[in-house]
């Protein structure tokens, strides 16, 4: 027992030397976690002599931070806030009770880890302008005549979004008119109709715009579409707002008097960080805009609101009642009444009397003999139209005894 103080005495002396502390996950290949998975993995140490350590401990810690300063020379921030997500600290290696120090043999040295993620529903990771969203696993060795060592890994979270629920399936139209120039000198009116089948989506689809766009002006005008990210940073009661346009697409010019429609033309999303909606001092929004570029005008924009999920969509649930309300709200778009439908003609059967309906009805047609060489199925043979065309119209009854005949009736004055 005094041999073993001894020599941890002596390695604590030296201080050992530690050639390589890493931390590795137990499935690398995992890009994301969930609230209420659970990280395992193993902190790896390869000493090359005796190493003298008072502890080995993991800690794993997740937050959001959002802070800007008010000038380049301040020493503190104008504004900062930060909210606590993850903090979980587990001890891998301690002395035994009653001595402080633990002697680690040369060689490699394997500590296995594992915890869980709390259940309640943890924030997307995220790092922007202003302020960041983090998690992250550390393992830290500490020594006793010798700074600590650690080693960090980033853990990526991810709080799902699935956009197959009712209120992210429901499609989004707005419509806008701006008149073009200004006091007497007006060109006319530029309209603006714009649709999207759902509200939700994911990183990789393709979004398909509808639009009707009418340009009563004199200019030549551009329709264009575009995919805007909106972070909002919360910090001290102060906001700060980046805008951030991730996609866009263009569409042809639209002359005066002219008329344009996008009948799906797609704009795809690209790999982007899904929304976060509940964070209390960090958010991400998106949206869609659909807008006009006039020259020397201002330009005509719409802004549809966009979820950008984790979940898929499946292409069930409301997919007709999507379809109904395309046809529904891409028919409001007309400005003409339709004429109604004609009433179709009368049936011959109708307008013709039983015996001579049967007069004119041809025999069922045979099947042809298949002993030639040019025999077809009954099915194929088309029957030929004898019927007349029906009689004229004439006030003569055509069956008078059908009829009662009326008796002359005289009056005595």
């Amino acid at each position: 027992m005094g041999g073993e103080a001894g020599s941890a005495a002596a390695a604590a002396g030296s201080e050992g030397r530690v050639k390589s502390l890493g931390l590795v996950f137990e499935d690398e290949r995992k890009g994301c976690y969930s609230s209420g998975e659970t990280v395992a993995g193993h902190v790896l140490l390869e000493a090359a002599e005796p190493v003298a350590l008072r502890a080995l401990r993991l800690e794993a810690h997740g937050r959001a931070t959002a802070s800007w300063g008010s000038s380049a020379g301040a020493a503190a921030p104008a504004a900062a806030s930060e909210v606590e997500y993850l903090n979980v600290c587990l001890s891998l290696r301690e002395p035994p009770a009653g001595e402080g120090i633990l002697l680690l043999q040369p060689g490699k040295h394997e500590f296995p880890f594992s915890f869980q993620l709390p259940s309640e529903p943890l924030v997307t990771s995220f790092t922007g302008k202003y302020g960041s969203i983090q998690y992250c696993v550390r393992a830290i060795l500490e020594r006793p005549q010798a700074p600590d060592q650690s080693v960090k890994r980033e853990l990526q979270v991810v709080s799902h979004i699935d956009v197959n629920t009712p209120a992210l399936l429901t499609p989004v139209l707005k419509t806008q008119e701006k008149m073009v120039g200004c006091w007497f000198f007006t060109s006319g009116p530029v309209s603006l109709s714009a649709k999207i089948e759902r509200k939700g989506y994911c990183n990789g689809e393709a979004i398909p715009i509808y639009a009707e766009i009418e340009n009563c002006s004199s200019r030549l005008i551009v329709p264009k579409a575009a995919i805007f990210q909106t972070q909002t940073y919360l910090a001290s009661g102060k906001t700060k707002t980046v805008r951030l346009m991730v996609a866009n697409v263009r569409g042809n010019h639209i002359a005066s008097g002219s008329t344009d429609t996008w009948n799906g033309k797609t704009l795809k999303i690209p790999p982007v960080t899904p929304s976060i909606l509940d964070c209390c001092i960090i958010r991400v929004h998106y949206s869609l805009a659909v807008y006009i570029h006039i020259p020397g005008a201002k330009k005509l924009m719409l802004e549809l609101p966009l979820v950008i999920g984790t979940v898929p969509y499946n292409g069930f649930g409301s997919r007709n009642s999507s379809v109904a309300s395309q046809f529904i709200m891409d028919m409001s778009w007309l400005t003409l009444t339709l004429p109604e439908q004609p009433e179709a003609p009368p049936n011959y059967a109708d307008v013709v009397s039983e015996e001579e309906f049967s007069q004119h009805v041809p025999p069922y047609p045979q099947p042809p003999n298949c002993e030639g060489e040019s025999c077809c199925p009954m099915f194929a043979c088309i029957q030929e139209f004898r019927f007349q065309p029906p009689p004229l119209y004439s006030e003569v009854d055509p069956h008078p005894s059908d009829v009662e005949e009326t008796q002359p009736v005289s009056f005595i004055l």
